[in-house]
């Protein structure tokens, strides 16, 4: 099968390359996709799953990538809850060989049946920008309705999603961003927009929860307008600063066939859209993941045509 593989850390997403590899087979409890559609995360390659295992072997060359959309073609043994034929989306193991491939094994119980009226393309773009933000809200942020949340990076691909679902559940969303994403930020549903590269944060006002997608500075700074109980919510790493009277809570987003049905459902009767920039082939995606203009959105990798 072709699959795109890294095996040098340092070079990042332009040390990508197209190879063929064996396909792989579905062990206990796994199913066999036939990937149509793949996601991507840049940031992936900077994790350590990427180049080791559990037990901290190398594990290299790796296929990145853990979002897709596909077809089960095959069921390891055990396997239960899915069938052969079946249309799905998920989040696949951080451990193992990715979706950026024509095929992929994975734990059947990070799949959600993908109907059949959501296209493979918007299937492949929900899983982490989709788990991330419900988590983020509501398992960890306890977000309810009536309070007012702060959203940094409210344009890009986590960020539409948290914006969309904080202003499903009643809440009050200020988003921030560059210049150039004020109008993404308000038409996915931001109420107010700060502009990080010449509003001043902190006149921000006070608010019960910040979703935060940058760290650093950024992160540092939005302690400052968390009202007393209220909570910063980051994935961005554990942050560097903490509300005085409040909480902080770092995560890393997992698989949750629930959750993922409750996302895709919001796509079908259109309450969350996803925020998709760039659609390439698998032959073009080493080209697709270092363009020469900033992309606003996830790209996605269109596996099968």
């Amino acid at each position: 099968m072709k699959a795109i593989v890294v095996t040098d850390q340092a070079a990042g997403t332009a040390g990508m390359t197209l190879v063929e590899r064996p396909e792989p087979e579905a062990a206990g409890n796994d199913a066999l996709i036939q990937v149509h559609a793949s996601g991507f995360t840049p940031g992936e390659l900077s994790w350590p799953s990427n180049w080791t295992d559990r037990l901290g072997r190398d594990r290299t060359p790796s296929i990145p990538g853990h979002e897709l959309a596909g077809v089960v073609t095959a069921l390891g043994y055990g396997t239960t809850g899915l069938s052969v034929g079946q249309r799905v989306f998920g989040l696949t193991d951080w451990t193992r060989d990715g979706t950026l491939a024509e095929y992929v094994a994975v734990e059947a119980r990070n799949l959600a049946p993908l109907p059949g009226d959501v296209d493979f393309t918007v299937g492949a773009s929900l899983p982490i920008s989709g788990l991330t933000a419900w988590q983020g809200l509501f398992d960890h942020g306890r977000l309810q309705a009536g309070q007012s949340i702060l959203v940094h990076g409210a344009a890009g691909g986590v960020g539409s999603m948290v914006t969309q679902l904080a202003r499903e559940a009643g809440a009050y969303v200020i988003g921030t961003g560059r210049t150039v994403d004020r109008q993404t930020a308000l038409d996915f549903g931001a109420k107010e927009f700060i502009d990080l590269d010449s509003d001043t944060l902190e006149n921000v006002g006070k608010v019960d929860l910040v979703f935060d997608i940058i760290g650093g500075d950024i992160g540092k700074r939005s302690v400052g307008v968390i009202r007393a109980g209220g909570t910063l919510v980051t994935i961005a790493g554990p942050p560097e600063a903490r509300p005085a009277d409040g909480l902080a809570i770092d995560f890393v987003v997992e698989s949750d066939r629930a959750q993922l049905r409750e996302i895709v459902q919001r796509v079908r009767d259109g309450r969350l859209r996803t925020n998709i920039a760039n659609v390439a082939d698998l032959d073009d995606a080493v080209a697709a993941f270092n363009p020469t203009e900033r992309i606003k959105g996830k790209t996605i990798i269109q596996v099968r045509p």
